[in-house]
């Protein structure tokens, strides 16, 4: 009798120890800890608590890592003048083979997160705060994964011949509690918007998209968003969407269902001949602007109210190269600009090739007011 009370207990024992483990090690977001297989990091976004999301366009999924990043700090200027360089130079290889393919800040510590391409294809993600940089190591941290359904084959290519896994992933975001990720699909109607909770779980809303548009002079449901936004416009919440040569798009983000096929509504046709590559909202003095960097034009800058006022639709093509029409907009003074990001209200970080040739990384602070 004694033999199984001692066993009792010390089973019991061993058992509380155990149950104590568990909730020492209980993570959030229903995290695990170790080390994600990621094959790649062609985008990046922030959520909450200094998570951060790795788009993995390759693996056709998305990475959510618990940076512990989470500590408000004051903004420190940015001006890293020939940052390839420097990265090169802390990767032991030449500014050659260095692809900066994304930037995205943490909006509590104001920390700059870059995605960095080697030559041979690594992935590497850094970090800058003023003029320090900073490895960030992706061994054994807390992070979850979420593989995109249908997503495009790995060999799958379009009617050029090139690869469309690499689509998968085009652009990412995070609100109202919800991964926001555009891309393409193995679906017929193949442009597709995700809106996945955070934390995953099973669920995967997926709505297909169609546009018009304008430069093209047709409707198309084939070519995926390549930078997004989103935005209250009189009211409501929109996904602001802009396209390649370049029309800018809305779409009400309650009709962003799972199953649903949806027809943005086409508020501008901002040039033909050019890429946008990021889309930001700034604010100055109580006014809200869209800010919009290009491959082959300036940065552009849109006023909300002016978004508000047109209530219309563009459904005629615009037949002239380059032509412009709806929703009036701004090129501001900066060209060659790559990346850019929101840093505080009326702060951008950007990433610049100077007319030098130097890569440049900076924030506007350094430059005066932009958004007057």
């Amino acid at each position: 009798m004694k033999k199984s009370v001692l066993i009792f207990g010390v089973c019991a024992l061993v058992a509380g120890i155990t149950a104590f483990t568990f909730r020492a090690e209980e993570l959030p977001y229903n995290l695990k800890r170790g080390t994600p297989e990621i094959k790649s990091i062609t985008s990046l976004a922030f959520g909450p608590d200094g998570i951060l999301f790795i788009g993995d366009s390759k693996g056709a999924s998305v990475i959510a890592v618990n940076t512990k990043d989470a500590s408000n700090s004051v903004l420190q200027p940015i001006n890293s003048i020939g940052i390839d360089k420097k990265l090169a130079g802390m990767l032991g290889t030449t500014e050659e083979n260095i692809s900066i393919l994304d930037i995205a800040v943490n909006p509590i510590s104001k920390k700059v997160y870059l995605a960095v391409q080697s030559g041979d294809g690594t992935p590497v993600l850094l970090s800058i705060e003023g003029e320090t940089i900073a490895p960030v190591s992706l061994k054994d941290v807390e992070f979850d994964v979420v593989v995109l359904n249908n997503s495009p084959a790995e060999d799958a290519k379009d009617g050029r011949g090139r690869p469309l896994r690499i689509s998968s992933i085009s652009d990412l975001g995070y609100a109202n509690g919800k991964l926001l990720v555009s891309g393409l699909s193995n679906q017929e109607f193949s442009s597709t918007f995700r809106s996945i909770p955070f934390p995953f779980t099973d669920k995967q809303d997926f709505a297909s998209l169609e546009i018009f548009h304008a430069a093209h002079g047709k409707y198309e449901t084939t070519s995926p968003i390549k930078t997004f936004t989103t935005a209250q416009v009189n009211g409501k919440e929109y996904l602001v969407a802009s396209y390649t040569c370049t029309p800018l798009v809305l779409f009400p983000m309650d009709e962003l269902k799972a199953g649903t096929h949806v027809k943005g509504r086409t508020i501008a046709e901002m040039g033909s001949g050019n890429q946008p590559l990021d889309l930001v909202n700034m604010e100055k003095d109580g006014k809200s602007f869209l800010v919009m960097a290009n491959s082959n034009r300036p940065v552009f800058r849109v006023d909300f109210n002016d978004i508000e006022n047109f209530e219309g639709s563009l459904t005629e093509p615009v037949t002239a190269n380059f032509a412009t029409d709806g929703v009036d907009f701004v090129s501001m003074p900066m060209t060659n600009v790559l990346q850019l990001d929101k840093m505080n209200d009326d702060t951008m970080v950007i990433l610049q090739r100077k007319s030098n040739g130097s890569l440049d990384l900076w924030s506007t602070e350094k430059s005066g007011n932009l958004l007057k």
